[in-house]
């Protein structure tokens, strides 16, 4: 099993200071992400302040997840910093056991192959 500390973490701000409570709540949140999925190569979480918004929505949270396959990515709004980063990890978790799901169906439900009628007289 890989160690929480192979997998990378950026988190960066758009007009919002990062406090260390911030970036350590973030870290604590997405540590979940990397216990559910183990070949996760890289997550970033873009945290967002735009002042002019309602206050409703003022807070923005997207994340991007890079893994082996297709890279995922999800956005949240919010009232409060926190609260879209608790929203954004639930979202990704969902999406990240949605595929972990799929996947498993389809490794445990074949499909059949059609074959062409030029392969089956060449047989």
């Amino acid at each position: 099993m890989n160690s929480p500390n192979t997998h990378e973490l950026i988190v960066s701000g758009i007009h919002l200071e990062l406090t260390p409570s911030l970036k350590t709540f973030v870290r604590e949140k997405t540590e979940r992400l990397f216990r559910h999925e183990e070949r996760i190569v890289r997550v970033r979480v873009e945290l967002e302040c735009d002042p002019k918004e309602a206050v409703s929505t003022r807070f923005k949270a997207k994340g991007h997840i890079a893994i082996h396959g297709p890279d995922m990515n999800a956005t949240v709004e919010s009232d409060e910093c926190h609260k879209a980063v608790a929203l954004l990890v639930d979202k990704l978790d969902r999406m990240l056991a949605r595929r972990h799901q799929l996947k498993r169906a389809k490794r445990h439900h074949p499909h059949t192959v059609a074959i062409d009628a030029a392969v089956a007289e060449a047989i």
